[in-house]
């Protein structure tokens, strides 16, 4: 058995081969990526706004009130460059000089191989105590140092 297809009366009506490119679906994809990082993008950026200071070190102004809290590399706490035995003796000092009008400022000189840990406790024992003015002394970067200057002298 044959089948016999008629293709039409005439080779006018023959359609020709289209070669264009046929875009709808590129634009469906991009459309639908689009939307995926018009979605993503706020929730990846979702940050509370702050303004972070730049990392320089300013002069320190020492007055004769201010305390100095030393952590050695070991974990020993100096107050005024005497030791001091524990935490608790550490809160017992804060705790004293707390009450004086106008509050002292307490500065704390970390060493760099000393355990967060140690500067934890000193924290601790300020907070415990009720100091409110708390500063770390640390040396100047010379790089953010030169910067600093250089932003000082163009403003």
């Amino acid at each position: 058995m044959a089948m016999n297809v008629a293709l039409g009366a005439s080779d006018d009506d023959e359609r020709e081969l289209n070669s264009t490119i046929n875009t709808t679906p590129l634009v469906d994809v991009m459309l639908v990526l689009l939307i995926i990082f018009l979605i993503t993008i706020p929730v990846i950026n979702k940050q509370v706004p702050v303004k972070l200071p730049n990392a320089v070190n300013i002069p320190t102004q020492t007055k004769p009130e201010n305390i100095t809290v030393a952590v050695d590399a070991k974990g020993n706490f100096y107050w005024n460059n005497a030791p001091v035995a524990s935490v608790n003796a550490l809160i017992d000092h804060v705790k004293e000089v707390a009450v004086r009008v106008p509050q002292p400022e307490l500065h704390i000189r970390a060493d760099r191989d000393a355990r967060y840990e140690a500067v934890g406790k000193v924290l601790y024992a300020i907070q415990r105590g009720g100091l409110q003015k708390v500063g770390f002394i640390s040396e100047p970067d010379k790089n953010s140092l030169a910067r600093s200057l250089g932003e000082q002298l163009h403003h």
